[in-house]
């Protein structure tokens, strides 16, 4: 079947066969759901494929080529925060999902985006993501008691559901290195010491570490090392949100982002890369240190070679609210496959004078008892 024919069934499937409505992916499901009949249709992909990364260089050259899997979609960038994201299907008002900024869906386009290899489909409802996020934000010290108000009011509308693209990436890295051991040695050492008014020699073991040049070489395997491609989403959240349930990937079907949101990539794959071996950096030297071995470690330099280096392309789904508290943006982010929640939080400076202010009377109090005995 030709990707044309493809996309042109999936857009049938869209349809309700009962009353004509769009049918919208049900979390936690296999299937979509009509929201005003009730009928369920599911999602039967022809084959079952086993998730495999794809060459990497392949990737790229396919891409330079313009030969890569593309499709349409309806983007609409926000002209605050610079997020693209597709457009839902008879929207006349929305906001970014990102900084909750009104979106001009005026200016929304039609434009061709890479296709994702696979996606993760929502499992967590918008509902049991608020619970997540409520029980989250209870636990928040000195959040301003507004902040909490707001949140425990408010209802699902709050979260929108988007697809965040991913980029995934597998090697085995081949490292040689050049560094030094330390080890350490024990030097017993006389000093004299005044007591009571009179000197005294006395012996103490003093530690020095004996260092050697060494070189040698280690590898390791990475899988699933994953980049959120948004910057839209702060790197720094897309890494506590993780892991993922990356078992249950799906081969990508545009069925399963209806009723959804999905980000357009704005950070490319070998941006990506930089960021994955950044990742990977730590692992690779704490890896050198256990070879070097000794009381200490110097490494010197180290020259890494990524083998085998294969990408997947995905699509992964959070529940994100944005809203702005005294004029500043702040995000939370539900990962709705396991309810893991990260955010930015605004602190009130009222309750943390007060427990300062508590503080300082406790130790005045404690003082004043002490000066009466």
């Amino acid at each position: 079947m030709s990707f044309e024919d493809k996309t042109s069934e999936t857009v049938s499937s869209l349809k309700c066969q009962n009353c004509g409505a769009v049918l919208h992916y049900a979390p936690g499901t296999n299937s979509l759901k009509c929201d005003y009949c009730g009928t369920v249709n599911e999602i039967s992909q022809e084959t079952e494929t086993e998730v495999h990364a794809f060459d990497y260089q392949e990737f790229i050259a396919s891409e330079q080529a313009h030969t890569s899997a593309t499709q349409e979609a309806v983007v609409v960038k926000c002209t605050n925060c610079g997020a693209s994201t597709t457009l839902l299907p008879n929207v006349t008002a929305d906001s970014c999902p990102f900084c909750a900024s009104p979106l001009v869906i005026d200016h929304a386009q039609t434009t061709s985006m890479l296709q994702p290899h696979y996606v993760l489909p929502f499992i967590i409802k918008d509902g049991e993501a608020l619970g997540f996020f409520r029980n989250w934000m209870s636990k928040l010290w000195f959040a301003p008691s507004d902040l909490v108000k707001k949140v425990r009011d408010g209802s699902s509308q709050q979260l929108k559901g988007v697809y965040i693209p991913h980029w995934s990436y597998d090697t085995d890295t081949s490292t040689s290195y050049t560094g030094q051991r330390g080890e350490y040695y024990y030097v017993t050492e006389t000093y004299t010491e005044t007591v009571n008014g009179r000197e005294e020699t006395r012996t103490r073991q003093v530690r020095h570490t004996a260092w050697y040049r060494t070189s040698g070489h280690v590898s390791n395997d990475f899988r699933d090392v994953l980049v959120s491609a948004s910057p839209s989403l702060p790197q720094k959240m897309a890494v506590i949100l993780e892991p993922w349930k990356l078992e249950l990937l799906k081969s990508y079907d545009g069925r399963y982002l209806s009723g959804f949101r999905a980000e357009i990539y704005q950070t490319n794959a070998e941006q990506g890369l930089v960021l994955a071996q950044k990742r990977m950096d730590p692992v690779i030297r704490g890896e050198i240190c256990d070879d070097i071995g000794g009381d200490e470690q110097i490494i010197d330099h180290y020259d890494v070679q990524y083998n085998n280096l294969g990408l997947k392309y995905l699509l992964l789904p959070v529940w994100i609210s944005a809203y702005k508290y005294n004029d500043k943006v702040y995000h939370f982010v539900v990962n709705a496959t396991t309810g893991e929640v990260t955010g930015d939080r605004p602190y009130s400076w009222v309750k943390i004078a007060g427990l300062v202010i508590a503080i300082l009377a406790i130790i005045v109090i404690i003082y004043q008892m002490s000066q009466q005995h």
